[in-house]
């Protein structure tokens, strides 16, 4: 293990027996030096244990374990405090790195920036590609301010996407705990309010679709409402009046797609108010900054899958 890594990578953990060796296997791929991966074990009970001590030999690999419940957030946090490296990145156990992604965020990170992006593959249960996850920004450095702007509308950050400063993360007091649904979101909001933002504009990793991801087992709508609001209040301030009436669209959109998903009653009234008060150029912003067309299409190209049954976005 190098003495000193750049990078460390976070990877929250459980019962991950299905996807998480080719998780590890992306990685490897791209070789095994100047990087840890910090593989969190939330109480597994299928054979991730086994299959981490197995890895822990082609890898620059640590295990942490940890009882919290399947608490993604919590886990994610003891990764990153217990990681040496000067810029952090989460993986998902679902999820992958794409060939290249390695050499491309370290020629980034070399520029000294807070926040890292680039878009990502979306990819099905046996890793078919469904299209591309882009975020609405331009290539190379990025004004903060646009980019809360855009960001208040959707979260379009897919999660194995960003490497980010990890004192900057820690600083702020890392991953909400209470926001088991947004807290990513919540985390990309505070660092990119600083300066020092990059997006690459070639998708250099695949967020997987499928119906058993951690973050929709949950079917709480009011849960889910609380915690989508919390974060458009608590990061509104300096947004225009049109981004905040597309963000409110945005929250009851992604309420009704979850509700019709799961057989739950959909609330039409919030959905139509909210429609009324965006207007052309507001309905234009959201299209642009939600991301809709390409996360809902997606979904609905995986067999048998129920749209908004797939992890969040």
């Amino acid at each position: 293990m190098s003495a000193s890594p750049w990078l460390s990578v976070i990877i929250p953990v459980r019962n991950g027996e299905r996807y998480l060796a080719e998780a590890l296997r992306s990685i490897w791929s791209e070789g095994t030096d100047g990087y840890e991966v910090i593989a969190v074990d939330d109480g597994s009970s299928d054979s991730t244990p086994e299959l981490l001590a197995e890895w822990e030999r082609l890898l620059p690999l640590r295990r942490l374990s940890r009882w919290g419940g399947g608490n993604w957030v919590a886990a994610t946090n003891a990764g990153l405090r217990e990681a040496r490296g000067e810029y952090a990145c989460f993986l998902h156990q679902d999820d992958i790195w794409l060939p290249g992604r390695l050499a491309a965020m370290r020629t980034e990170a070399a520029r000294r920036p807070t926040l890292i992006l680039h878009p990502a593959l979306f990819i099905g249960p046996q890793g078919k590609r469904l299209g591309t996850w882009r975020c609405p920004l331009p290539a190379g450095d990025v004004d903060s301010r646009l980019f809360v702007e855009r960001l208040i509308v959707q979260n379009f950050i897919a999660i194995p996407t960003p490497v980010f400063a990890r004192e900057a993360a820690l600083g702020d007091g890392g991953l909400e705990e209470s926001l088991w649904f947004t807290a990513d979101w919540d985390l990309w909001f505070r660092l990119g309010r600083r300066q020092g933002i990059r997006y690459l504009t070639s998708p250099l990793a695949g967020f997987r679709v499928h119906p058993e991801s951690q973050t929709m087992v949950r079917n709480d709508l009011a849960d889910r409402r609380r915690q989508y609001e919390a974060v458009v209040e608590r990061h509104m301030d300096g947004s225009p009046l049109q981004a905040l009436r597309a963000a409110r669209f945005s929250v009851e959109v992604n309420l009704a797609l979850t509700a019709s998903a799961t057989g739950a009653t959909v609330s039409w009234r919030p959905l139509l108010g909210a429609l009324s008060r965006l207007g052309p150029a507001g309905c234009a912003r959201f299209l642009r900054d939600s991301r809709i067309i390409e996360r809902v299409g997606a979904r609905l190209q995986v067999r048998g899958l129920r749209p908004g049954r797939a992890k969040a976005g």
